[in-house]
């Protein structure tokens, strides 16, 4: 009997450095419900970029870089380089006329800063407190064409956790490469400041967000209901804060639905792309 169920091999690029998350859960955890939702053989491998030195070959067929802890910034370390090598790698192979069928991949939060200064993109600074918790970002006029975006409204809302920013975009190497804008923080019309940076399309393959499309507000909610990590939030941001993101969890026009739409969007474009090339 010919089994004539599709093949889709995903590589997780993990950027953890071994610190306990849960960007890794949610990952693995869409991943499988697309699969389900396809009718579709998903097969996924985690590579330690940070630790191990790992980094994928061009033999998968969508690629998914997480968040991770620290200073983006380089400082000319093995993993880094190896990390900055796959970036060109994919963009060489994506502009090779020998490719048709070319490799996606997404950046979230680490991986995102990260790609944001290789190429030379935009600055990417400290910020002045952690930027924590549920918030709302506004599309650009490319996020509101976006495919990635186009089902969300706008603003849509994010979890964000980060203590950088990417700002102050280079138009010149944007056009250059082709980039675009996809979105940008909440409007603080108080706070004299640029606002950062919350998403890139990089190229019509790569695309990144600064904050985090995996989160899963139902595990997110158990989590933060915990009272170690309530009494954490409380003391180190607020009992409104804390109020406020409780609330957003349990929307399911906010958290829940940016996690059901952003990845799982990003999935169908390379499944469509790999196995429809005379389409794309």
């Amino acid at each position: 009997m010919n089994d004539n169920k599709k093949h889709f091999r995903i590589a997780i690029l993990d950027m953890y450095d071994g610190f306990e998350n849960e960007g890794m859960r949610c990952i693995k955890k869409i991943i499988t419900a697309f699969g389900e939702q396809e009718s579709l053989d998903v097969a996924y491998t985690v590579f330690d970029v940070r630790q191990r030195l790992e980094i994928p070959g061009m033999d998968f067929d969508a690629y998914i870089s997480t968040g991770g802890p620290g200073n983006p910034s380089p400082v000319g370390a093995a993993w880094e380089k190896k990390f900055f090598g796959f970036l060109d790698q994919m963009l060489r192979f994506n502009a090779s006329r020998h490719n048709k069928v070319k490799k996606h991949l997404f950046l979230i939060c680490h991986s995102f800063q990260m790609a944001c200064i290789h190429w030379q993109l935009a600055s990417v600074s400290k910020r002045r407190k952690t930027s924590f918790g549920t918030f709302p970002v506004y599309k650009s006029a490319a996020g509101r064409k976006d495919p990635l975006l186009s089902a969300l409204a706008d603003p849509f809302w994010i979890v964000d956790s980060r203590d950088y920013q990417v700002t102050q975009p280079n138009q010149f190497a944007f056009d250059d490469v082709g980039a675009k804008l996809l979105c940008l923080e909440k409007i603080r019309p108080h706070v004299p400041l640029e606002r950062a940076i919350m998403a890139i399309r990089f190229s019509k393959e790569i695309v990144g967000t600064q904050f985090h499309p995996e989160a899963d507000a139902e595990g997110m909610l158990r989590y933060f209901l915990r009272e170690d990590k309530k009494a954490a939030i409380i003391a180190n941001h607020g009992e409104a804060k804390y109020n406020d993101m409780i609330m957003h969890l349990n929307d399911p026009d906010k958290i829940m639905m940016t996690e059901s739409v952003i990845i799982p969007a990003f999935l169908k474009n390379a499944l469509n792309k790999t196995f429809q090339p005379a389409y794309a």
